[in-house]
């Protein structure tokens, strides 16, 4: 087959892919709407009230303020939300815009038709004015108890979440740390020479560095080093806050709380891997005389071109709203949908226990790790 031909072939698939993707992702823009006002019934059946989502339009910023003049929104470089109580500064929590500017399918073709018309780049740019989505403010709310403290927390875990102990870890004012220390310390009790923090990544856990690096870490830098590898807000046996906006602000906090505060870790490698790389550069930031290395392994770094904002640029770059290949498909409902990613939820991860027998008796009660081709049993 000629060059040509196979150009015009992948021409035409591309074609075909963008014309099968566009009429999928409008029917999945309607299925979000239903489910929208499905959830919203569900919630005050099951729970007496239904939470804020982020799929309605924003309020405007004088809005939220005159509300109760306690809520104050700025920008500066980026979406910036500023709770008050008491004209009193409490909290500074960086937004990302793309938690509630996800436009559907045909109003992004509509926005690119109408800015290739005009010639300019406009309707890539951020609005001139300020917005905060009405969820945020009435998490925030809920968070520094405005309005006398008489918002009505949501209830964790909810109707929809797990509620197994692992999901529901007691203590929800720290992350499940995993620790590995020398036996009886260095030089019979000497503290350890160093110590060594493992960040995971987006959908995983400490687990992807307990059943693959650790078990190779050599008895020589086990006898020196204590090893920490952490389940992030949200993530494994962590807490899973149901009032979170899950910040970077709030990651590294609980990070800062649940090792090294507790564990007196004063200097200290990172390891970290995808998601986990953002957050060991925000400690590098924090404590840049503590961190001794950083170890990334595939950081999220994407180029954002000139003129481009920068977070919708990420978001169509991670998911492209396309059926093929399935890895964007999935990243486009996950990135694009509350509604149906909650139903995805819903289906997995409240029944995940569920899930892991099916796994289990499919394969026969083993496993087989990809590091190696001797099976053995989970159940050991």
């Amino acid at each position: 087959m000629g060059a040509a031909a196979r150009s015009a072939l992948a021409s035409a698939g591309r074609a075909a892919n963008e014309a099968v993707s566009l009429v999928v992702f409008v029917l999945l823009d309607a299925l979000e709407v239903l489910l929208c006002v499905v959830y919203k019934v569900a919630d005050y059946v099951a729970e007496g009230a239904w939470r804020p989502c982020y799929c309605s339009r924003s309020a405007p910023a004088a809005a939220a303020a005159g509300a109760t003049g306690k809520i104050v929104v700025s920008e500066r470089g980026g979406s910036k939300v500023v709770s008050m109580l008491s004209s009193t500064k409490l909290h500074l929590e960086d937004i990302s815009d793309t938690l509630y500017e996800r436009p559907s399918v045909l109003a992004c073709a509509a926005a690119s038709a109408s800015a290739s018309g005009s010639g300019s780049g406009a309707s890539k740019r951020r609005p001139a004015g300020v917005a905060v989505h009405s969820a945020i403010v009435q998490m925030l709310r809920g968070k520094i108890g405005v309005g006398g403290g008489k918002h009505r927390p949501y209830p964790s875990p909810r109707w929809s979440d797990c509620h197994c102990a692992n999901c529901n870890p007691a203590d929800t004012g720290r992350l499940f740390v995993h620790v590995e220390a020398p036996q009886g310390g260095v030089g019979g009790g000497a503290a350890p020479e160093e110590d060594v923090l493992f960040i995971h990544g987006f959908i995983s856990s400490s687990g992807f560095w307990t059943e693959t690096v650790l078990p190779h870490v050599s008895p020589s830098a086990r006898s020196r080093r204590r090893l920490f590898a952490v389940d992030l807000l949200g993530f494994g046996r962590s807490p899973k806050p149901a009032d979170s906006l899950y910040t970077l602000r709030e990651h590294v906090e609980m990070i800062e709380r649940s090792v090294i505060e507790r564990h007196g870790v004063r200097s200290f490698h990172i390891v970290a891997h995808s998601l986990g790389s953002i957050l060991a550069l925000a400690l590098a930031v924090k404590y840049p005389a503590a961190v001794r290395s950083l170890t990334l392994v595939a950081p999220p770094y994407f180029p954002v071109p000139r003129g481009e904002v920068g977070t919708q640029y990420v978001l169509r770059t991670v998911a492209p709203r396309r059926v093929w290949p399935p890895i964007a498909f999935g990243a486009s409902v996950a990135c694009w949908y509350e509604h149906l990613s909650r139903t995805v939820s819903i289906v997995l991860c409240k029944h995940h226990r569920l899930w892991e027998l099916a796994f289990r008796v499919f394969t026969l009660y083993r496993r087989r790790p990809f590091w190696g081709n001797k099976p053995f049993s989970i159940l050991q």
